[in-house]
């Protein structure tokens, strides 16, 4: 028998239209699944019926990945895949299996013989490489700093360093309530001459992107980043 395929389903990056960074070709496979698997069923249901979902979803399947799912659930998710029938992975933001739990179901997918089809989506973290105008040949994506504050400080000065000595882009992200305290740290941290850029808000009518030195990000008023989803780049 043929097994199913598991579908990475890419959402949006927050309140914008659908149409402007996500294909309209993506409703068909979508409304071909009953199966899926979320990390919550509130928000992937909000964007299922905005994406001219077609099934009642109480005659839909959702597994719940998140910080809490027991590790031997996680085959018994691909279950409806062996036999014949295909599954979507959906995330809470962006493009599945970055910064987020999915690629432990895609690794079982992979163990498993189940074809993986990722779909064309919107991702912050190449969004704001691509319109930082900095070195998008060779980069380096770090997800989350410690929330300690002397080790963040830390771990900014060593990629401040791994950017000179590499000549790569060094690529975090913040918890969007502590954004504010990461700026802070980054701007006491880092030479003046360190390039760093903000991208916040991808994709939405909110979005602000800039990238300058250090010393002319402390000479300014700094963009209000509370609660905002954003990504910080910093180049040497």
């Amino acid at each position: 028998m043929q097994k199913g395929v598991l579908y990475l389903i890419p959402t949006l990056l927050g309140e914008a239209p659908i149409d402007e960074s996500w294909p309209e070709g993506h409703r068909k496979t979508v409304n071909n699944l009953k199966f899926f698997i979320v990390e919550n069923l509130r928000s992937a249901r909000r964007f299922l019926k905005l994406a001219g979902y077609q099934h009642p979803f109480d005659t839909v399947t959702f597994h719940l990945l998140n910080k809490h799912t027991d590790g031997d659930e996680l085959t018994t998710f691909l279950n409806p895949a062996r036999s014949g029938i295909s599954i979507g992975l959906l995330s809470e933001a962006g493009c599945p299996c970055i910064a987020d739990p999915g690629q432990l179901i895609v690794s079982q997918a992979h163990q498993m013989g189940i074809r993986v089809k990722p779909l064309v989506g919107p991702s912050s973290i190449m969004l704001a490489l691509m319109a930082s105008g900095m070195n998008g040949q060779a980069f380096q994506f770090h997800g989350y700093l410690p929330i300690q504050k002397q080790q963040r400080v830390r771990q900014v000065k060593e990629l401040e360093k791994l950017a000179k000595q590499t000549g790569a882009t060094q690529i975090f992200m913040e918890t969007p309530f502590r954004n504010m305290q990461m700026l802070e740290d980054v701007l006491k941290s880092c030479r003046p001459d360190t390039l760093l850029c903000i991208a916040a808000d991808l994709t939405t009518p909110d979005e602000y992107i800039r990238t300058q030195s250090i010393g002319d990000w402390t000479q300014q008023a700094l963009p209000r980043l509370h609660k905002r989803p954003a990504i910080f780049l910093l180049f040497r």
